[in-house]
């Protein structure tokens, strides 16, 4: 079929006690094809960082799962003129380590 699935989120680690949350591993088995990370209410709402996203994306691309990250800015940092460092310093972080053929295949979201 040419329907492909997402998740909203993800967590990094393999395995562990992290109520609410959904390992990696369970989204392969389900056969979901992308993931969504960083959207702007887990960084803000929940404290993810650019350290957290970057286990995200790599964990999502362990467990053959293409990750949507999402980057952008805050009123305030629009407001100051900074959204070009800001995201140019996310998705820097966001991705570091990653070959250039995994970091060809993540889509990017603003």
């Amino acid at each position: 079929t040419n329907i492909k699935i997402g998740a909203q989120n993800m967590h990094f680690e393999e395995k562990g006690a992290f109520t609410g949350e959904i390992a990696p591993r369970m989204l392969e088995a389900m056969n979901i094809d992308y993931v969504i990370i960083g959207h702007s209410e887990r960084r803000e709402y929940f404290n993810e960082t650019d350290e957290t996203c970057n286990k995200k994306v790599k964990a999502a691309f362990a467990h053959n799962l293409t990750p949507i990250l999402c980057c952008g800015e805050t009123l305030e940092q629009r407001e100051n003129g900074t959204t070009n460092d800001v995201i140019k310093a996310q998705i820097t972080a966001d991705l570091e380590g990653l070959t250039k053929e995994q970091a060809e295949k993540v889509v990017i979201a603003y």
